[in-house]
């Protein structure tokens, strides 16, 4: 299933970011709304399906306090993989002229799309993993073999 869920968060991700870049260009009034990404991207977005096994220790808080948690994460895994693929030239992002970056490779003021970002991940993981879950199915207790409520 992570495999998976890898594999559907590379994808929403490369989705996520060409709309984000096409808005940009709007922005710039280019209405031929051209969006960008790199491959680079893909397993960056995939190791979103992190989120699902985070949710399921939070998932009793409040969608603010864990979309908090998921920038947190989003931020912190940005920026290792940006300083690793910047040393060796090839990372795809530079911050570096905007106002709230960090060593050009994370932008604070993004905080907010990534938030969004991660709760949205959140369902889109859930939603498949019911969609993979037999509708009826019984969950059992791990080594019990006696029905979960």
């Amino acid at each position: 299933m992570l495999g998976r869920n890898f594999f559907i968060c590379g994808l929403t991700g490369w989705c996520m970011e060409i709309l984000f870049t096409s808005a940009g260009s709007l922005l710039k009034k280019d209405g031929r709304l051209i969006g960008q990404t790199s491959v680079w991207m893909f397993p960056i977005y995939g190791m979103a399906a992190c989120i699902r096994p985070v949710y399921r220790r939070i998932k009793g808080l409040p969608a603010l306090f864990r979309g908090t948690l998921y920038s947190i994460g989003i931020f912190s895994f940005e920026y290792l993989s940006g300083t690793l693929l910047k040393k060796h030239s090839l990372c795809p992002w530079d911050y570096s002229n905007a106002r709230a970056n960090i060593d050009g490779v994370i932008r604070l003021d993004y905080a907010p799309f990534w938030m969004a970002a991660g709760l949205l991940f959140e369902r889109i993981l859930l939603h498949q993993e019911q969609k993979t879950t037999p509708a009826g199915q019984t969950l059992l207790r791990k080594n019990s073999g006696q029905p979960t409520l």
